[in-house]
């Protein structure tokens, strides 16, 4: 064990829990200030179910090495085994229960950023129950498949850095189709952001945050932590370059909201690919990132006519898909040699095998979820009722107001 290792994944650790609140904050700014309250509930309350969730079976379904290809079993179950020393399969330099605390955080996470696309509509109680029963059936068995000893996609070799699959293509495909199915808002034309200025503040902390879920994922202090570090800040920045390029020429204008959604664009690509590839190529995978994100929102969403409120797939689906592929284009040995080469560096298999986890993904993903919601739905009412919309879910659901008008 080494303490610098253990410290650097203390912080890490921390850098990624802050991101929830941040998803509370960006989330909250960009809805109407009757749901704000109601918006950042979704947040608070995974930070709550999933972090017990993960201690009593989340972990062990993901990470044990005594399950099959496709899940773990139910050695590691309420932290069974899982202590202070080390384990080599995952870290050598870090202790075991570290590691379970690092990966806990990015299953809050994951959870939190489905919530934005059913925003202003779904009962806490039916997203309580959903994300019980996602995070079980679904995230982690896709953590085992990607991260986890003996995973399938792991076998075959599809490389995924800090959760392009796992995180971004989950979340997003699973906010798609509960946004499927749950339908549209009241009145979802005339629903715009009521304080952006927060959401500014939730972006930003989220863009913090990340440097610990990248760097962090490197698992210890080296050539490829800082290369991730480097690639995480340059993507974001050309992410937001790529999103106020399209919208400056679509629109005319470059906006505030944009450039803090081409920044977690930006983020959302380079996050499969960042200890992989050169600072030179997430140049390039931001900017992609941003300038197909902003298609996905403004263009495919109005196409297809889903109601994704706050665009869980159009940012982390759309761009977690684009970084799958990059990874497979950009990736080299010569930044990480635990990694592979992709199809610009003379081996066109790993962009076949990236194809293969994202459509793999895709597929489990959006059929259990699908089932999933369904269930619930058959438990609880999924949806507020319409006067309850009306009126805000702040007020209606949770009794409590963001804002009060002053008696002066």
């Amino acid at each position: 064990m080494q303490m610098g290792d253990s410290v650097f994944m203390f912080f890490s650790a921390l850098l990624v829990w802050i991101m929830t609140p941040a998803i509370a904050l960006f989330y909250g700014g960009m809805v109407r200030s009757k749901n704000m309250l109601s918006t950042a509930m979704y947040s608070v309350g995974s930070l709550a179910v999933i972090s017990v969730l993960w201690i009593v079976a989340g972990y062990s379904l993901a990470f044990s090495t005594g399950g099959n290809a496709f899940i773990g079993n139910l050695d590691w179950v309420g932290l069974k085994g899982v202590g202070f020393t080390p384990n080599g399969d995952y870290s050598a330099t870090i202790p075991h229960n570290m590691f379970m605390m690092f990966q806990l955080t990015f299953a809050v996470l994951t959870v939190a950023i489905i919530s934005g696309a059913f925003a202003e509509r779904m009962k806490f109680s039916a997203f309580i129950l959903f994300a019980i029963l996602w995070s079980l059936f679904v995230y982690a068995p896709v953590a085992h498949w990607v991260w986890g000893v003996g995973g399938w996609l792991r076998e075959l070799g599809a490389i995924d850095f800090a959760g392009g699959n796992v995180v971004h293509i989950s979340s997003g495909v699973a906010g798609l189709v509960l946004a499927l199915v749950v339908g549209k808002r009241k009145n979802a034309d005339a629903a715009a952001p009521h304080n952006l200025p927060l959401t500014l503040l939730g972006g930003m902390l989220i863009w913090f945050g990340w440097f610990g879920f990248n760097v962090g994922s490197s698992l210890t202090i080296n050539s490829v932590a800082m290369t991730a570090f480097i690639n995480t800040n340059t993507a974001a920045a050309t992410g937001i370059i790529g999103w106020l390029v399209v919208e400056w020429i679509i629109n005319k204008k470059p906006t505030l909201l944009g450039a803090v959604s081409g920044a977690i664009a930006g983020l959302v690509a380079i996050t499969p690919a960042c200890g992989f590839v050169t600072p030179f190529a997430s140049i390039v995978i931001g900017f992609i990132g941003g300038a197909v994100c902003f298609w996905g929102i403004f263009s495919l969403k109005k196409k297809i006519g889903y109601d994704d409120a706050l665009d869980a797939f159009g940012l982390h689906g759309i761009g977690g898909t684009w970084g799958g592929i990059a990874t497979g284009l950009f990736a080299t040995t010569s930044v990480n040699d635990a990694g592979a080469n992709g199809l610009f560096y003379g081996d066109p298999s790993l962009l076949w095998k990236q194809l293969v986890a994202i459509v793999a993904t895709y597929l489990f993903v959006g059929i259990a979820t699908f089932i999933i919601v369904k269930v619930v739905g058959l438990i609880v009412s999924l949806r507020a009722t319409q006067e309850e919309e009306t009126l805000g879910l702040d007020i209606t659901l949770h009794g409590e107001r963001a804002y009060h008008e002053s008696n002066m």
